[in-house]
């Protein structure tokens, strides 16, 4: 089953969401249509009492290698107020997922880098397969981490997340369940039965319990949240507006080295 203009698979079986990024011959790259459909999917699947819990992966050999070529070419001539709707949009996704009454288990594999690693961010339990990148390469474009970093600082802390956002260094799966960044490391084949697990523990748990936990937490980060995300969207609008962002950009659809590696 596909969702709006970007492939999504989704899927509802024995009381479990399965939502599946669906485009492997682009990597799963995450675009504004993407964004969209994300927001509906998690809607209807939050909002749906036979659902117990939700997975969310991507088909083929990577869960979700960053932003979409087309979508950054697009972006790149923005002007502000453009690139602040767009930002918003794509903070909308974020904060479905992070906020769906169900639980989501994460099913990562291959890289998730970006966006993509945005995603591992906001699942609540994040199962991930042994030789998985991920990464914040965005200053290497040029650009922040913006719409993702509430996510990533709350999951695994100023410290690391200075160390990562600023060097742009990719770091392997057992790293990030050192961080905690994830919280399951497996071998690849036996990524689906490690996720089945996960599940089974969700499903003996009281459905009202785990959604009351589950909001019980939310509320407690409330009180700065709203001011994180502002802080968040006009740092990646003022990123891809600034010289170093319009270069970045430019010389990675280009294909050559940005200036500043000159």
């Amino acid at each position: 089953m596909s969702e709006g203009e970007v492939s999504i698979q989704v899927d509802v079986r024995d009381a479990v969401g399965y939502v599946f990024l669906n485009r492997p011959d682009v990597r799963n790259a995450f675009d504004d249509h993407a964004a969209a459909s994300l927001v509906q999917i998690f809607d209807r699947l939050g909002s749906n009492d036979e659902v117990r819990a939700i997975v969310l992966g991507g088909r083929g050999p990577m869960f979700c290698a960053g932003g979409d070529l087309n979508w950054m070419k697009r972006v790149a001539g923005y002007t502000r107020e453009q690139n602040m709707r767009d930002a918003a949009a794509f903070q909308q996704a974020f904060e479905r997922i992070d906020r769906c009454p169900k639980p989501v288990v994460g099913r990562i594999q291959g890289a998730a880098l970006g966006g993509g690693a945005g995603l591992v961010a906001v699942c609540d339990v994040a199962v991930t397969a042994e030789g998985t990148k991920i990464g914040f390469p965005e200053v290497r474009l040029g650009l922040v981490p913006g719409v993702i970093s509430p996510y990533v600082l709350r999951k695994i802390g100023m410290s690391r997340t200075r160390h990562l956002f600023l060097t742009g260094e990719r770091f392997d799966a057992h790293e990030a369940l050192r961080m905690g960044l994830v919280h399951r490391v497996v071998p690849e084949d036996d990524l689906d039965g490690a996720v089945d697990r996960v599940l089974s523990s969700l499903k003996s748990c009281a459905p009202q319990a785990v959604r009351g936990a589950k909001e019980l937490l939310r509320r407690l980060e409330d009180a700065n949240q709203e001011r994180a995300a502002s802080l968040a969207r006009q740092a990646i609008t003022d990123a891809r507006a600034s010289d170093d962002g319009q270069e970045g950009l430019a010389a990675f659809l280009e294909k050559r080295r940005p200036g500043w590696l000159q």
